[in-house]
């Protein structure tokens, strides 16, 4: 049980507030540098940077700019970085075969960063949205987007991406049963170290916007896809989800959005006590941005609170395109 809790003037909360030194003695969560992914968008072509205009700071950079970038990461000791094409609309199809050619954008961009900055662990997108004609994450026919067919296509990309190597895989697509189909595929063909982060808790959200500018799905995309991300009223069904990926052979889960689903992060840490992940998606970074922009928020402040507040609800770290500011802010507090 714990202790009755002493009243005033015997307790004096702010005793342990009155200086930095005390704050930082009680302090219950931290950020570090290790804790940050840093999502980045890659496009065709050589030198090119150009700016997304719905993420201020933001660019989609060539793959010669994502070895500098990689490079830069390195140095500020961030471990991770995940990868998002922006695809040339003629190599959009329906049935989605750049999803699985060897040299497509990211498997590319994969094997260029490998080989200049080989400490850098890459995480790529296990979905058809960037390839698919319809703007869907899995194959459509007749309007209706196919779950059994996607898997197929999904086992494709994923071996793809693991041979060139890639060392997480990210299935976003919440497609039922794709975690357990690329886990046996991965066994199958002696790519067993490969990890899995599973966009476990997806839900149809608003706030994906400017990430849909960013890789050019904006115009692609009929219709929506509610009838395979999660509904966002619910969170026990997040629970299921999750656990179900966990015992298909996921070795880590996230949480997509980030900030409105805090609680559902909580409940995940909670109840199975695995790796989990939040992403701080495109919408959320583009508000936070917009804020700072306008002189509304302090831009540093803000960034470090947000990244904080999910650490507190337990994730082990974050996507977050804010990746090397937070870690310019980190080192700089040592």
């Amino acid at each position: 049980m714990r202790p009755t809790i002493a009243h005033f003037p015997q307790a004096r909360s702010r005793r342990l507030r009155r200086t930095p030194a005390l704050r930082s003695l009680v302090r219950e969560n931290a950020l570090s540098v290790s804790d940050l992914i840093w999502p980045v968008f890659i496009r065709e072509g050589d030198d090119v940077s150009e700016p997304v205009d719905s993420m201020p700071g933001v660019n989609r950079i060539s793959v010669d700019h994502a070895v500098r970038a990689a490079e830069r990461a390195a140095h500020l000791g961030i471990g991770v970085m995940a990868l998002f094409p922006y695809t040339d609309p003629a190599h959009k199809t329906h049935d989605c075969v750049e999803a699985w050619n060897h040299d497509n954008l990211v498997n590319r961009a994969t094997r260029a960063i490998k080989a200049e900055v080989p400490e850098m662990a890459i995480m790529l997108d296990v979905a058809l949205d960037p390839y698919n004609s319809e703007g869907h994450d899995g194959l459509v026919v007749n309007g209706i987007v196919q779950n059994d067919e996607t898997l197929i296509a999904l086992e494709r990309q994923a071996l793809v991406q693991a041979e060139n190597g890639a060392d997480i895989l990210g299935p976003s697509d919440m497609m039922d049963g794709r975690i357990g189909f690329i886990r046996h595929a991965l066994e199958a063909n002696e790519f067993q170290s490969t990890a899995i982060m599973s966009y476990s808790a997806k839900y149809a959200s608003a706030f994906y916007g400017p990430f849909r500018d960013a890789v050019g799905s904006v115009g692609a995309l009929s219709g929506d896809k509610k009838t395979y991300q999660m509904d966002n009223a619910n969170s026990d069904e997040a629970l299921r989800e999750v656990a179900r990926d966990i015992s298909e052979g996921a070795d880590m889960v996230m949480i997509k959005p980030g900030m409105p689903y805090l609680d559902i992060c909580q409940r995940v840490k909670a109840e199975f006590g695995v790796p989990t992940y939040a992403y701080q998606v495109s919408g959320e970074y583009a508000m936070l941005s917009a804020a700072h922009e306008n002189g509304w928020l302090d831009r540093n402040q803000s960034v470090m609170e947000s990244l904080l507040a999910f650490k507190r609800a337990g994730c082990d770290g974050i996507l977050t395109y804010f990746a090397p500011l937070a870690a310019e802010l980190i080192l700089a507090q040592r």
